[in-house]
C-alpha cells in the first residue's frame, strides 16, 4: 500500500522512460462504489441533456454537443448507449471533488513540476457489457495541439472503476512511444482517421496491456500511444480520466480557469 502520495525518484524515472506509471489499489472498494454511483448519476444527466443538444455523426458514431458538454454514443445512428462524456465533473459534485483528491493531484504536481495546477479536461469512459466498443491506437496530444501551447504538460490520470481485463477491453499502451512527441496519423479516408496513429510510427512489440483492479491508477503522458479492445464480457469496464495542466490556464472546453486546490 502506498502511503506517500508524491512520486518516488524511481517512479519519476519510470514515468519519464516508459511514458506511464501504474499505482495499484489506491482507492478502496467502498470509494470505488461511491464514485461509480456518481458516474451513473452523471451519465443519466448527460443522456437527458443530450436530448436538447446538437447531434452530428462521424464515421457512424453519434455525437451530441450541449453547451460545452460532448456526449459520444456507441455506433448506430440512434444509439442511446453512452460511450464517452467530456467534460464530466460539472455533472456531479462528487466527481468535481475527486479532481482535487491528493492521490491524483500530488503525483501530477510532480510530473508537471509545479504546485499550482489546473484542470484541462476530464472524461468518463463507459464500456457497457457486450456493447462497449474499443478505441484504436492514438495519442491525446494531436487532439489538443491547436488548443494548448503547453501540450507537453498535459498529463493524464486514469482511474479504473472496474477490474480491467483483456476480455473487457483493458487500457493498453505502447511503452516508450511518447519520446518522439506527436506522431503522424493514418490516412485511411475516414473522418476521424487522422487522429489514429500511423501503425508504422511506433513499435507494436512494446504493447503493454494494463489488467488492473478497480481503484488503481495509471498516470500517462499525453504523447503516449494507447488504445483498447471492445468489451466482450457481461461485466462493466468503466474509467474516469482526468487531464491536468499548469495553473492559471483555461480549460479545454469551458475556457474557464479551474485551478486545483488539494482537499
Amino acid at each position: 500500500m502506498i502511503i506517500e502520495n508524491n512520486l518516488t525518484s524511481k517512479e519519476k524515472s519510470s514515468y519519464r522512460a516508459d511514458g506511464f506509471l501504474v499505482r495499484e489499489n489506491i482507492f478502496s472498494k467502498s470509494e470505488v462504489f461511491k464514485i461509480n454511483e456518481a458516474l451513473e448519476r452523471a451519465a443519466s444527466k448527460a443522456l437527458l441533456l443530450s436530448q436538447e443538444g446538437t447531434a452530428y455523426h462521424l464515421d457512424g458514431k453519434r455525437f451530441v454537443d450541449y453547451d460545452y458538454l460532448t456526449v459520444q454514443f456507441e455506433p448506430g445512428l440512434d444509439s442511446e448507449i453512452i460511450r464517452v462524456i467530456e467534460p464530466a465533473h460539472q455533472l456531479d459534485e462528487e466527481l468535481r471533488e475527486l479532481t482535487a483528491d491528493p492521490r491524483l493531484v500530488n503525483p501530477i504536481q510532480d510530473i508537471i513540476g509545479m504546485k499550482l495546477i489546473s484542470l484541462w479536461t476530464d472524461k468518463l469512459n463507459l464500456k457497457r457489457p457486450k456493447e462497449g466498443t474499443g478505441f484504436g491506437w492514438h495519442q491525446d496530444s494531436p487532439y489538443w495541439l491547436h488548443d494548448s501551447e503547453n501540450v507537453d504538460l498535459l498529463p493524464n490520470v486514469y482511474l479504473s472503476l472496474d477490474d480491467a481485463t483483456l476480455e473487457n477491453g483493458c487500457f493498453k499502451v505502447i511503452r516508450g512511444s511518447h519520446v518522439n512527441g506527436c506522431l503522424p496519423g493514418t490516412d485511411d479516408g475516414t473522418q476521424l482517421g487522422g487522429f489514429y496513429t500511423d501503425p508504422n510510427a511506433f513499435d507494436i512489440t512494446n504493447e503493454v496491456s494494463l489488467e488492473i483492479s478497480a481503484g488503481s491508477l495509471v498516470f500517462f503522458n499525453p504523447h503516449i500511444v494507447h488504445g483498447s479492445e471492445p468489451n466482450s464480457t457481461n461485466t462493466q469496464r468503466r474509467a474516469y480520466i482526468i487531464t491536468y495542466q499548469p495553473g492559471g490556464l483555461p480549460a479545454l472546453k469551458s475556457r474557464e480557469i479551474e485551478n486545483i486546490r488539494v482537499r
